[in-house]
């Protein structure tokens, strides 16, 4: 696949890049619904370029940018139920924000003070950062197959990019939920790059397709259509509660940044697909169309975007006046009862 293109050929699209629908926009989300949507994609894509900031303040070790995925986070989130559970990679911020996550113990993750987040991973239903990549499918199935046994009528959903596809525990994971009929969406956010390798170099058919191997549906979404997104995503989940088993969702998407704070993008693609992928900016399509069908005007849209200033900066303050984490953390959580050779240490 070009990385700089998205096919139509088989694609779940409801609005173009220029927001002009092509298929049928109620999706089921209230106008209030919509209109949260917009606000959740502006304040995503704020805090984004906040964190960029901080990270090259020194205010956070390393930060993976995610502008160009909002709607694919977006969509998928508000698909989900408050007793799902998310199963994010390292780059799911806008998932976090949608999910009403404590974005200061997110982040201390990425300052350095807390590996995985800080926040309650039980109480939010949001599994802690997940950096080696492609394990978190295997936890989330393996959650899923939990909640099945427990007959909690709730779903997992795994957050990954195609880099992780390429990996085994993609694979497995798919197989076991497929076997098991575990009720989780194995959402792959196709960003047309594993860092500096292009999708091209990765896969030779679509990663939707593995699906029908594993005996499961697969869907490729253009994952810079929120309501698309939002779409196939509920029927996925809607899917996974009835006791149908687990769905592979491929959205189509582009990363704009480099693949963390930590990479140099300008040395393995141009500026011109790039700016094609600007093109097609997600939030700049929803928000087309969210004014056009009159859920919203141009007064809101400044208004959802002050508000998204004032409240980035909140965040923002609250991460740099973090203190240092106590140094009896480091070997707290180990052991119930520490063995003599940790106490030793902890009081060293």
């Amino acid at each position: 696949m070009d990385a700089s293109t998205i096919p139509s050929d088989d694609v779940v699209r409801v609005l173009d890049p220029d927001g002009t629908p092509v298929g049928d926009t109620d999706v089921g989300l209230s106008q209030d619904r919509l209109r949260d949507a917009l606000r959740l994609l502006i304040r995503s894509r704020r805090l984004d370029r906040e964190c960029l900031a901080l990270q090259r303040q020194g205010e956070l070790t390393v930060y993976p940018p995610f502008e160009g995925q909002e709607a694919a986070q977006i969509g998928s989130a508000l698909a989900l139920g408050p007793d799902d559970f998310v199963f994010p990679s390292f780059r799911e911020l806008a998932v976090a924000i949608a999910r009403d996550v404590n974005l200061v113990e997110y982040l201390q993750y990425h300052r350095g003070t807390w590996h995985g987040g800080a926040y309650d991973a039980i109480a939010s239903r949001f599994a802690p950062i997940c950096v080696p990549v492609a394990t978190q499918i295997v936890h989330a199935v393996g959650w899923a197959l939990g909640a099945k046994l427990d007959e909690t009528g709730t779903c997992a959903i795994a957050y990954f990019g195609d880099g992780s596809a390429s990996e085994g525990d993609f694979h497995e994971g798919a197989n076991l939920a497929a076997v098991l009929r575990a009720p989780v969406i194995l959402f792959c956010q196709n960003n047309g790059w594993a860092i500096s390798v292009p999708a091209e170099e990765q896969f030779a058919a679509p990663i939707a397709a593995r699906a029908a191997g594993y005996g499961m549906p697969g869907v490729r979404v253009d994952g810079n259509d929120l309501l698309a997104v939002y779409s196939v995503t509920r029927d996925a989940v809607e899917r996974a509660r009835r006791g149908d088993g687990p769905t592979l969702i491929e959205a189509l998407t582009y990363r704009i940044g480099a693949h963390s704070t930590a990479d140099d993008a300008g040395r393995y693609r141009d500026d011109a697909s790039v700016e094609a992928w600007r093109a097609k900016d997600p939030i700049e399509r929803f928000r087309r169309w969210l004014v056009s069908a009159g859920h919203a005007d141009d007064a809101f849209v400044a208004e959802a975007e002050r508000e998204a200033d004032g409240w980035a900066l909140d965040v923002r303050s609250a991460v740099v006046a973090l203190g240092t984490p106590q140094s009896d953390d480091l070997l707290a959580f180990a052991y119930a009862n520490p063995p003599a050779e940790l106490r030793q240490g902890r009081d060293a």
